[in-house]
């Protein structure tokens, strides 16, 4: 809610609906289990709660996405009995429901502790953009990887694809519990990318090679293409 470059982009109108229940509804429409919305607002929470899904109420202070969904998850399964979540990002609310799937089977694997999403580069210029986070790892199919390492810096060097890393995670239960106990770690801190901290304590983190990036609503030019996306759906 106080995003600096869109005010109030939980509860942007998208096709008569807040954002934060497109997700939702995307996010259940993957059909995968139950769907919490993890919040520290009351605005999100009364239309979240409109539109029929579920609120969990969290700190203000959270540090990282992670810190919220385990306070959320600890608020709504104190006993323990849910052994994987999928954090999806509030402001993704295009994205289609089999990546949130494809996430999630990763942990098939019991080895595995986090599941991502990455997608192959195509526009020259996402190679050198630091904003564009690069996963690098060791293939295990045409369509997974092994993740060794996550960085704003174009890598790995040499002929052959880049791929776009996808912030959207499946967590074993007990991994999200290890992960959001550990300090912030030299490379996190150095990339400021928060997933480097469960490599660095040697952590298993997978990667499903998909098709596309969803589209991150982070200012109104994003809230426009959003609009437009999901009207051509629509039709």
């Amino acid at each position: 809610m106080a995003s600096t470059r869109l005010p109030g982009k939980p509860l942007a109108d998208l096709g008569g609906r807040p954002m934060i229940v497109e997700v939702a509804r995307r996010s259940a429409a993957a059909q995968i289990g139950r769907v919490v919305v993890a919040t520290d607002d009351e605005g999100v929470r009364a239309a979240v709660e409109k539109a029929g899904f579920e609120v969990a109420m969290t700190r203000a202070d959270h540090a990282s996405g992670s810190d919220r969904i385990f306070e959320a998850l600890g608020r709504i399964d104190p006993q323990g009995q849910v052994a994987r979540i999928v954090n999806v990002q509030g402001d993704l609310p295009t994205i289609d429901p089999a990546l949130i799937r494809a996430a999630l089977d990763l942990l098939d694997d019991p080895a595995v502790d986090i599941g991502t999403l990455a997608a192959e580069i195509t526009e020259a210029g996402e190679r050198t953009n630091p904003n564009v986070v690069k996963a690098v790892g060791s293939p295990l199919s045409a369509t997974r990887l092994r993740a060794l390492y996550f960085t704003r810096a174009t890598a790995p060097y040499g002929e052959g694809p880049l791929f776009h890393h996808i912030g959207l995670y499946a967590y074993r239960r007990r991994a999200l519990e290890r992960f959001v106990a550990l300090p912030p770690s030299p490379l996190e801190s150095r990339e400021k990318l928060e997933q480097l901290r469960a490599l660095e304590a040697g952590m298993r983190i997978d990667v499903a090679i998909v098709d596309t990036v969803p589209l991150g609503v982070d200012t109104p030019d994003d809230l426009e293409k959003a609009r437009l996306m999901l009207a051509r759906e629509s039709t």
